[in-house]
């Protein structure tokens, strides 16, 4: 594990971790303009989050403007542009989670701008209503976009999803790769983010069952060969879903997910400020469980073990395991329990942090599927 002193950023040092990876293209600041995040930086005086909400909405609003008027004028080209990129500034106004009135806002309007510049989307991008019967309190749907590719008929399906902050407008870049080997991409949210119907639960693997019999009720995409990516956190549900719906799922991949020794307390604590990191890493996760900070999740995070549950030595889905050997933020030691129980599995570790992300880690994740398929 690799990591910095455990505290908070200082305001520059978020700034000076925003610049960089909007040098570096990396998430979250992928799709950001320099002009624009400069302009950002420079405006942004505090971490209070309407304080941040309002100074990426006004990063955004004159793409939003610039859409609009592109659309009026016929200029297809431009209006997608212009909504992506107003898309991507009011994501950072919600990052990492929607957890005040403005980020609240701001995370609406980043899923309006982003079905904007669907629109033009090519394959275009469907939006799925898929029914789910859940609990009081719980949504009664669940939100996916289903791209296909052109020209193939009855594709495989790629099922995938983020973390606690990367929501499935995110999945965007991930579904070009998928669409070009002819396969279909269907993005949804991870239980407890986005537009998740499932909030704060143990069982949240729930939510993955009406959206595999959607898939397999279809006529128009093969529902026998389905595979599921979970990036991040959501390499825990995807771990979990390759145990509890084994028989429906032709391969999973668990994307630098925990499952045993990143819930407990020792770990929790060393990867709070984690370098990799923007903010509070325990916050954000509380967050998605609907918990109220740091302490309540400290308490909540050991039911999540997959091993004191028993889940991992039961049957499963062919699985591949990713990480990077320095990930600060899910140990390195959860990969490795994972192949010390139930059937064989594959994996790979890779140089580097959070995901281990190479230029090559995602084709190999895509290799992988396609042998699965």
């Amino acid at each position: 594990m690799v990591d910095q002193p455990n505290r908070p950023k200082t305001l520059e040092e978020t700034k000076e971790y925003l610049w960089e990876r909007t040098l570096a293209g990396r998430n979250p600041m992928d799709g950001s303009r320099e002009a624009d995040v400069r302009g950002a930086l420079a405006r942004l005086t505090s971490d209070d989050p309407e304080h941040w909400a309002e100074v990426w909405m006004q990063t955004a609003r004159p793409h939003e403007e610039a859409g609009l008027e592109a659309e009026e004028r016929g200029d297809d080209a431009a209006a997608h542009d212009a909504f992506m990129l107003a898309y991507q500034y009011y994501r950072l106004g919600r990052f990492p989670a929607p957890n005040s009135p403005g980020k609240m806002v701001s995370g609406q309007s980043s899923i309006a701008n982003y079905l904007a510049a669907a629109r033009y989307f090519d394959p275009p991008l469907e939006v799925l209503e898929i029914p789910f019967a859940g609990f009081p309190g719980e949504g009664s749907r669940v939100r996916a976009y289903l791209r296909k590719p052109a020209g193939v008929e009855r594709p495989p399906v790629v099922v995938h999803h983020g973390g606690i902050d990367s929501f499935k407008e995110e999945r965007h870049r991930y579904a070009g790769p998928v669409l070009d080997r002819g396969w279909a991409s269907l993005a949804i949210d991870m239980p407890g983010t986005g537009e998740s119907p499932v909030k704060g639960a143990l069982d949240g693997e729930r939510v993955y069952a009406p959206v595999l019999a959607h898939l397999r009720e279809r006529t128009d995409v093969d529902g026998n060969k389905i595979a599921l990516v979970g990036g991040s956190f959501g390499g825990y549900w995807a771990t979990k879903v390759a145990h509890t719906h084994h028989d429906q799922l032709a391969g999973v991949v668990n994307w630098g997910g925990g499952v045993h020794y990143g819930f407990q307390p020792d770990w929790i604590n060393a990867s709070r400020y984690a370098g990799s990191y923007l903010t509070d890493l325990l916050g954000t996760r509380a967050f998605a469980f609907g918990l109220s900070g740091a302490d309540e999740w400290l308490e909540f995070a050991p039911k999540l073990s997959m091993l004191d549950s028993g889940v991992i030595d039961g049957e499963h889905a062919p699985m591949l395991l990713v990480n990077g050997i320095d990930d600060a933020q899910t140990p390195i030691r959860d990969l490795y329990l994972l192949l010390e129980h139930g059937a064989p599995k594959e994996a790979r570790v890779f140089p580097g942090g959070h995901m281990g992300q190479t230029p090559r880690t995602y084709p190999t994740i895509i290799d992988w599927i396609g042998l699965r398929f």
